[in-house]
């Protein structure tokens, strides 16, 4: 058996996550259905806001949209604002070998984001990209909420998330 790296020892992923609003100024998250390497879900805590890796010299505002996209099909979005870098730690993970097991956790610059489209356009089930489908349903809710839905060790991001998009919480005429 090999021998894993300290995970102190290991970097981070880069990673933006999506805070898109609605029209009524709630957030849309997904639910998880399965969990993905050290990125678990916990009863009762499957659902997040969409997020997903930056490609190899891509542009955070660029990547944004493509994950956006993957994800959920959206593509009828404005930006909002975004904010500083923050940084999760994944928990320990001894599973077997895993694209992320090699990242410490995921360094990540969040966005918001104003949904312009449809909500037909949603749709989290398709494969894009060749990516499989990360969520098996969706739902708006308030962004002040979607910390106390999430798995433990993004809680704190979340809140920042929150803090700071707060803003943007105000329904739109």
């Amino acid at each position: 058996m090999t021998s894993r790296p300290p995970i102190a020892s290991l970097p981070y992923r880069r990673n933006v996550g999506i805070a898109l609003f609605g029209s009524d100024g709630r957030v849309l998250i997904g639910r998880r259905f399965r969990d993905d390497g050290p990125e678990i879900i916990l009863p009762g805590l499957e659902w997040q806001m969409p997020q997903g890796g930056i490609d190899e010299g891509e542009e955070p505002r660029i990547a944004v949209m493509r994950e956006l996209w993957e994800e959920t099909g959206v593509t009828n979005a404005e930006m909002l604002g975004e904010t500083d870098w923050v940084s999760y730690d994944f928990p320990p993970y001894e599973g077997p070998p895993h694209r992320l097991a090699v990242f410490r956790g995921q360094r990540q610059k969040w966005f918001a984001l104003r949904f312009t489209g449809s909500e037909t356009e949603i749709d989290p089930l398709a494969v894009r990209n060749d990516m499989p489908p990360e969520f098996d349903s969706w739902r708006w809710e308030r962004l002040d909420r979607v910390a106390d839905l999430v798995v433990p060790f993004r809680r704190e991001v979340y809140r920042e998330v929150a803090r700071s998009f707060a803003r943007f919480t105000a329904a739109q005429a």
